[in-house]
């Protein structure tokens, strides 16, 4: 079967019947999957690839998946067999777009070239047969310039770049990637670009503008499914949670992803009032600081309809208990309420980027969330709106939500490529 696959696909290729889970090109081994993201603000990017590679593990294809990830608890989380993490040192993005060592007393060119370093002695060893670079095309600060030398001129590894569906405002996008020369890597370093989106909710490569030679390696993979997310529960995530002995019923969620910036939210949804029987809860993102964290606890222990909780490592299992959420507008966040169908309320962040804010417009012209901008954001508005009678958006019949499905089916082509050629 799989023969006479190759043989329609690839009619003037004198093809031998390869067994993919017993040979890689002549090689005793699986097939070798490396992702890159480089985590300096909030979950997003961890978290996108945490799912990528958790799909890949579980999928037919039989490969080791290598995550390369700025933040320490990337490994901490479910993963397969066959999916593990090298975690680099931390850098971080001030809100101002500027970056710093996070933990260590380092310059920025010295983190940078110690991240460099390490990432690509980790692809000259683990030698991928796919790379993917997740948002950034030559890495933070343009750590993976070697890296990606290195591959180009090795020309054994297939480079992908996995793009957002929406990166900021088409003027912001044009000046930014001009400086960095992000299409000229594209061109130079990348054989395909996956955009993790719907292109008729933004044509990312037509709002652009991106050179004809740069839009030619793009492929829409569709919105990832968060709802997969719950297949790789582990027993102590789910532990984790039956121990909060939340109520079963009236939920509404305050989102802020990592909540560094999500202290403004999270303290005017603490003092808006609810509705009867229903009951709040903030998650306030690991990266939120210390003393607003306690500040919103001290205020819920005066209430009885009122939780705060740092962190869960599944929040997917509390969203889909939910009635109602009121988030930030991330991608993952915008991915868990459309993959959930929740009807929201976004308050999209509109510094240093309009990412958010143009997500969220797109999406509310369609009747899937409503959105409040930061300027309306006051206790009242909040009350007001979880006082609305709405219905669950009918998500499935304007939005594609089938990027995982297709992944992997991207994967096997580039498998089937290579053998054949």
């Amino acid at each position: 079967m799989k023969q006479k696959f190759l043989q329609a696909r690839y009619p003037n290729a004198e093809i031998e019947v390869w067994s993919m889970d017993e040979h890689r090109l002549g090689h005793n081994r699986k097939w070798r999957i490396a992702l890159y993201s480089h985590d300096t603000m909030g979950l997003g990017h961890k978290r996108r690839n945490l799912l990528i590679a958790q799909t890949l593990g579980c999928s037919p294809l039989k490969t080791d998946v290598l995550m390369i990830s700025g933040i320490r608890d990337a490994s901490n989380v479910p993963t397969p067999p066959g999916v593990d993490c090298l975690t680099l040192p931390a850098l971080r993005k001030s809100i101002d777009g500027q970056y710093h060592a996070k933990r260590l007393d380092l310059s920025l060119q010295e983190i940078i070239t110690l991240r460099s370093q390490v990432i690509l002695t980790t692809i000259k060893t683990f030698k991928p047969d796919i790379f993917i670079v997740d948002n950034v095309p030559r890495g933070a600060v343009r750590e993976l310039d070697p890296t990606l030398d290195y591959l180009r001129t090795q020309g054994k590894t297939h480079c992908i770049l996995g793009l957002r569906d929406i990166l900021d405002e088409p003027a912001s996008v044009r000046r930014d990637w001009k400086r960095a020369a992000n299409e000229e890597a594209i061109q130079a370093y990348y054989d395909q670009v996956w955009v993790y989106g719907d292109r008729n909710i933004y044509d990312l490569a037509k709002e652009y503008h991106f050179q004809p030679k740069t839009v030619a390696k793009f492929r829409y993979t569709g919105y990832l499914d968060q709802r997969s997310r719950l297949k790789h529960l582990d027993l102590d995530s789910v532990q984790a949670f039956k121990s909060l002995n939340l109520p079963c019923e009236r939920l509404v969620l305050c989102l802020v992803g990592g909540g560094q910036d999500g202290a403004q939210l999270a303290e005017t949804f603490a003092y808006a009032e609810l509705p009867p029987e229903m009951n709040g809860i903030i998650l306030t993102g690991p990266f939120m600081p210390r003393e607003v964290r306690h500040k919103l606890q001290n205020y819920a222990a005066q209430r009885d309809n009122l939780r705060v909780l740092e962190y869960l490592a599944e929040p997917t299992l509390l969203l889909n208990q939910a009635e109602r959420v009121i988030a930030m507008g991330g991608y993952n966040t915008t991915c868990e309420l459309l993959s959930f169908a929740k009807r929201s309320l976004i308050l999209p962040r509109i510094k240093p980027r309009q990412e958010q804010s143009i997500r969220a417009k797109r999406l509310q012209a369609l009747g899937l969330i409503d959105v409040l901008q930061p300027h309306q954001l006051t206790p009242a508005a909040l009350s007001n709106w979880l006082t609305l009678k709405v219905e669950s958006p009918q998500v499935r019949n304007f939005v594609d939500l089938k990027g995982l499905t297709r992944i992997p089916q991207f994967v096997n082509e580039i498998f089937i490529s290579a053998i054949c050629h």
